[in-house]
Order: structure tokens, then C-alpha cells, then sequence
């Protein structure tokens, strides 16, 4: 298994005007990350925009990916959804491709119940070789993988991680508790990095890292190195950046935000839209105050 690192960023995906996918943005973003920070990338998140993604598009952004980030970090699929059949078949082209390792959400909508959330995870992991890191995240998906649930899927032995983004402190202590200290858990929030780390996480994947990769490296290097003063100055100064990306819906702030220094258009397809003069506003002085932007 190549190893994922601590800093992950769940990279957005390029459109240009007409809403196409800028392949060519896209790997120049990559090539940035890397440079940045960024041990590796989630491709075809949420903040990839993965629900109005097509299959095949999905499939050569992976490929891209692959192609760019090279030798360099480790390449996660985004490749579930509430539709275990249809997670299982891109999870498999996936793997061909090459990808590190797969990112399997929480089955959104349907909320099915904790057993059937168990079964389908065993799913996809018995239909692939590579690791899978599970995705918390209640508030978008309106179903919440339960600690329990969470310490039975730790079991199988190509399950190796969770990014929790549940925002509960107890529900991290539990699965923390529960599971066994060689299975990661990354923060799904940028916010919650630091105490996450303080309970024995291995690190975050990130939206922030796009603006401020370096800086967010340094602070969990810091934590790690026992210099618990310099994590959490760091953490602070970051601090509105983490809660200014998220004014609106995600990925629409990041996106602009990234215009802004030439990165990305700020184009997201329907049902998403850009964001009003006042958020953008906002943003750019949140920007400028912890000095992504000059």
C-alpha cells in the first residue's frame, strides 16, 4: 500500500465557461497541490463536484491524476454513492486504473439502516484489493456511520481509514477507542484538524489545502514533532479561512477563491451557482487577512 500521508486535498474539478471539464487546469492544479503541501489527492469528491459527473468522466479524471501527480503522492478515487452496484463497478475500473486507494462516502438520501450501511462497504472492499477510507459526513448525507458500525468495517482488512466529518468530539473519541490504532482517521473539516490529531489522527483531507497547503502541512508537523504551541498559532491564523471557504456551499467558495490567483475558473455546474457580490466581497478580505491573497 503506498502510503497516503497526512495532508490530502479533496481537489475540485476545473469547468470552463461552457461547464466542460479544463483537463488542462486541472493538471496544472495538481502539479500546484503537489508543490504545496499535499501528499496526495481525493479526486471526484464532493468538492470535485462527483454528483453531476459522469462515469467516463470520472474515470479520465482519475486517469489525469494518475498521469500528473506521477510518483509524487497518492491518487483516491471518489467513487461511491447510495447505489452499491453501481459503487462496486467504478470502485473495479478504478483499481485497473491504478488509484491508491478509494474514497467511499456514506450512501446518501436513502439512509439505510446501520446494517445495511455494513454491508455496503464489505461490498465494495471484497470487490477490490486496494485500501478504502470511509467518508462521515451526517450533515449531507443525513446518515451517520455509527461508531459500532464503524469498529465492524475496521475489521476487514482493506478498510484502513475514516475521514470523519461528523463534528462530534464524542463520536471521535469512540471510533478511536473502538478501532485499532493502525486505522486512520483524517478530519473531513479543516476546522477540526487539530483536535482530531489530538486524538490520534493521522491528519485531514482538506479543502483549505488548495489556498494554504504549506501552512497546514507545517501545522500538523508541528503537532506532530510534540511543538503543540505552533499547531495551534497556526490553526488560529488559518482559523477564517477554514470557516471563510464554506460561506456558501461547497466547492463554490474555493473555486472563486482560486480564481482569484489564477488556479481555476469559478464555474460550478447546476444545481450550484457562483456566489453574490457581498460573499465574494467577504471572501477576498478573509483572503487577504490570512494572506493567500495580496
Amino acid at each position: 500500500m503506498r502510503e497516503w500521508g497526512s495532508l490530502l486535498t479533496a481537489v475540485i474539478t476545473p469547468f470552463k465557461e461552457d461547464l466542460e471539464i479544463d483537463y488542462q487546469a486541472f493538471r496544472q492544479l495538481l502539479d500546484f497541490l503537489m508543490r504545496n503541501g499535499s501528499d496526495g489527492v481525493v479526486v471526484s469528491g464532493t468538492t470535485g463536484e462527483s454528483p453531476t459527473l459522469t462515469h467516463e468522466e470520472k474515470l479520465r479524471l482519475f486517469e489525469v491524476a494518475l498521469e500528473e501527480v506521477g510518483d509524487r503522492g497518492a491518487v483516491i478515487a471518489g467513487t461511491c454513492s447510495y447505489n452499491t452496484r453501481e459503487s462496486v463497478k467504478l470502485s473495479k475500473e478504478a483499481e485497473k486504473l491504478g488509484v491508491h486507494g478509494i474514497l467511499a462516502v456514506a450512501p446518501y438520501y436513502n439512509k439505510p439502516p446501520q446494517e445495511g450501511l455494513y454491508q455496503h462497504f464489505k461490498a465494495i472492499a471484497e470487490a477490490v484489493s486496494i485500501p478504502i477510507m470511509l467518508y462521515n459526513i451526517p450533515s449531507r448525507t443525513g446518515i451517520n456511520i455509527n461508531p459500532e458500525t464503524v469498529a465492524r468495517l475496521a475489521e476487514i482488512p482493506n478498510i484502513v481509514a475514516i475521514k470523519e466529518a461528523s463534528g462530534s468530539v464524542d463520536q471521535l473519541s469512540l471510533v478511536r477507542r473502538m478501532t485499532p490504532q493502525e486505522f486512520a482517521i483524517y478530519s473531513g473539516d479543516d476546522n477540526m484538524t487539530l483536535t482530531i490529531l489530538a486524538h490520534g489522527g493521522k491528519g485531514v483531507v482538506s479543502v483549505a489545502a488548495h489556498l494554504a497547503g504549506k501552512r497546514i502541512k507545517e501545522m500538523i508537523e508541528a503537532f506532530r514533532n510534540g511543538d503543540v504551541d505552533r499547531a495551534t498559532k497556526i490553526h488560529l491564523e488559518l482559523y477564517p479561512l477554514f470557516k471563510g471557504i464554506f460561506i456558501t456551499t461547497n466547492p463554490i467558495p474555493v473555486k472563486f477563491a482560486l480564481s482569484l490567483i489564477g488556479k481555476s475558473g469559478e464555474w460550478v455546474r447546476p444545481p450550484l451557482c457562483t456566489m453574490n457580490s457581498e460573499q465574494k466581497e467577504k471572501l477576498k478580505n478573509i483572503l487577504k487577512e490570512v494572506g493567500c491573497l495580496s
